[in-house]
């Protein structure tokens, strides 16, 4: 404990008030180059920037950058809509950026301060969510489908029915996100994932729920380690994870059911609220200089919008399926859509689901 001030002798205060005020002067501005830099705030989802990556942009710029994260698209909105402003650029995936042009939550980017943009593989360059990349800029992809381990499974799975095959009760994991099960069973079912049809989508939740007991989780966190420590033998997923879960269980395989599957893309854009507008241009460009974006798809386990990013990443990540999506699937893979009210009938379906 420091000594009261009231014992303190008059020479000792002196001493005291000195201090402070040499301290005051230094602390001027200018005393510390760090506190006056300009911030960046990136708002992304968790992990999915390299810390070195970073650093480099800060050593470049000369600013700092303050990452935040999210775990769904709809907590990103969720915070937006509730009036959380300083953010520069946050990584919405494709529907929901036309959900954030639809309520005005982003700014048109600069096109002549993205000259990295100009590298983006042929099929990103007019998504349907923005046509005209005047608020996103694709910057990871890829698809959705079934991790399985061929140890246990070795006739490859051509069909999205083997997550409803009782022989793996309690081995199976879904996604914890309600469009993409929902999009999985109506693709099974012949039908659109957007679809907006009551009886339709009343159908497929009837089918989830006979599928249900099957289940051992539904999660979009870390079902890669349930793939590779072997806790469950099949896996509806996200590509990059199930990449990661082959790296520690080399009998990890990934496949695209022939129904088909989601197509999908994160975007990098700016909010309408930035308070670094021409930073967060600079930030998205190096973001997609295609070193950088080869070194965080090697990262993620992602693919990279940037063309010339492919050919940089590792011969086993550009062939590895999980990655990288194969040319000539990708006319059985759909883009999720804004579905509008239509939402109503999903959020009320998964509900249903999750309660019984």
């Amino acid at each position: 404990m420091g000594t009261p001030l009231r014992r303190m002798s008059p020479w000792g205060l002196c001493l005291l008030w000195l201090a402070g005020v040499l301290s005051s002067c230094g602390q001027g501005a200018g005393s510390d180059p760090a506190e006056s830099r300009p911030v960046l705030h990136y708002f992304t989802w968790s992990d999915y920037v390299g810390p070195e990556l970073i650093q480099e942009f800060e050593r470049r710029e000369g600013v700092k950058v303050v990452i935040d994260t999210f775990s769904s698209n709809e907590e990103l909105l969720a915070k937006l809509q509730s009036g959380a402003t300083g953010y520069d650029v946050a990584v919405p995936s494709d529907f929901m950026v036309a959900i954030m042009i639809q309520q005005g939550l982003l700014s048109e980017l600069d096109q002549q301060a993205l000259p990295n943009a100009s590298f983006l593989e042929p099929h990103l360059q007019a998504l349907p969510f923005d046509p005209e990349r005047r608020y996103s800029i694709p910057y990871l992809w890829g698809s959705v489908g079934i991790g399985y381990d061929s140890a246990v499974i070795p006739t490859p799975p051509d069909s999205w029915a083997i997550l409803w095959d009782p022989r793996y009760k309690g081995r199976i994991s879904m996604l914890n996100d309600q469009r993409e099960v929902f999009g999985a069973v109506l693709r099974s079912m012949g039908q659109s994932m957007n679809s907006t049809d009551p009886q339709v989508i009343e159908a497929a939740k009837e089918r989830l729920l006979r599928q249900k007991p099957l289940v051992k989780t539904y999660t979009s966190d870390h079902y890669d380690q349930l793939l590779a420590s072997g806790e469950v033998v099949l896996a509806h997923a996200w590509g990059g994870p199930v990449a990661r879960a082959m790296a520690e269980r080399p009998s990890i395989r990934y496949v695209v059911p022939k129904e088909g599957a989601t197509l999908w893309a994160d975007c990098l854009v700016v909010l309408r609220t930035a308070p670094q507008k021409q930073l967060a241009m600079r930030f998205i460009n190096y973001l997609m200089e295609p070193q950088v974006a080869a070194r965080t798809s090697e990262r993620l386990r992602f693919a990279s919008a940037s063309r010339p990013a492919r050919e940089l990443v590792n011969a086993s990540t550009r062939d590895n399926p999980a990655v990288y999506p194969p040319l000539d699937q990708l006319d059985r893979l759909e883009w999720m859509k804004d579905v509008g009210r239509g939402i109503r009938l999903y959020d009320r379906a998964w509900t249903e689901l999750k309660m019984q």
